[in-house]
């Protein structure tokens, strides 16, 4: 895929390694990293990707929060069209930076810093969103689980923290649970969490298809996966309410919220997913020692 995104390199948010990448918005793939430490367990070398719609205001402190959770980590905030200082936040905390040229939504956002990620050679790649929700202190837990699944998603009713939802987003999330468990062979309470980690083998699977519907980025692109072949686990994190911004979903929307996510749900499981099963992909090269 060649996005047309702009990467700005920036200082990187690793605290060791070489100096940033050079920015070149016509490839949109070819800055080169700044390499952080490697990971405290093993040689995996991981990329966090932010994907970020007019977050300026609380985009500082998650960067702060990763910095001080995953120090041998490099971060990409790729800023999805904003209008306001998203992608100059981001360069004044030393985070890599990939601009979109307008609002492609989080899926599009996420198959950018996917492709990067394949292109950069990175073992690992997290989805952590740029509103203060994710806790970048469950990143390790996440990362950690990859050792024997290929996708580990942060649930938030897995008995950790307090996040509760009630009326017809209760009963959308039972749906869901109910199928994607039955689809993956274990129990996954929530498939709309965007807190995510992947392994190499997906990074090359997502970079390649990675849907940008509406919810194709959580929902679709769980299911995806999961038909062709690939593992996947759930971790339990607590969420927190938004830093800043606007809440994407208001209360008066959840019977639409209901009925489209029924409708993705069936597409996901009945359309084509026009990419390779895992045996067909060739097998990614690790760095030496990496963790799986």
């Amino acid at each position: 895929m060649r996005s047309g995104a702009g990467f700005d390199a920036g200082a990187g948010l690793g605290a060791g390694g070489g100096g940033g990448a050079r920015t070149d918005s016509a490839a949109g793939t070819s800055a080169e990293p700044r390499r952080a430490p490697a990971h405290p367990q093993g040689a995996r070398r991981v990329l966090v990707i932010v994907p970020a719609w007019n977050e300026a205001a609380g985009l500082a402190a998650v960067l702060k929060e990763l910095r001080t959770a995953v120090p041998w980590a490099d971060v990409l905030v790729v800023d999805d069209g904003s209008t306001d200082f998203t992608a100059a936040t981001a360069r004044t905390a030393g985070a890599m930076v990939a601009r979109l040229p307008y609002n492609l939504g989080v899926g599009g956002a996420m198959r950018t810093g996917y492709r990067y990620a394949l292109d950069h050679g990175y073992d690992a790649a997290v989805q952590v969103d740029a509103d203060g929700q994710h806790d970048p202190a469950y990143v390790p837990a996440l990362l950690a689980a990859l050792d024997t699944a290929d996708l580990a998603v942060g649930a938030r009713f897995a008995g950790v923290g307090d996040y509760r939802v009630r009326g017809p987003r209760r009963w959308t999330m039972r749906l869901l649970s109910l199928v994607l468990s039955a689809l993956a062979g274990t129990r996954l309470t929530d498939s709309t969490s965007g807190f995510r980690a992947c392994n190499a083998d997906l990074i090359a699977f997502f970079a390649r298809w990675y849907p940008a519907e509406y919810l194709g980025d959580t929902v679709e692109s769980m299911v995806g996966a999961l038909r062709r072949g690939y593992h996947v686990c759930q971790v339990p994190v607590a969420m927190r309410p938004r830093a800043a911004g606007a809440p994407s979903q208001s209360a008066g929307r959840a019977l639409v919220y209901l009925a489209r996510t029924g409708l993705v749900l069936l597409l996901a499981l009945t359309r084509r997913v026009p990419a390779p099963t895992r045996a067909d992909l060739p097998r990614m090269p690790r760095t030496p020692g990496a963790h799986r």
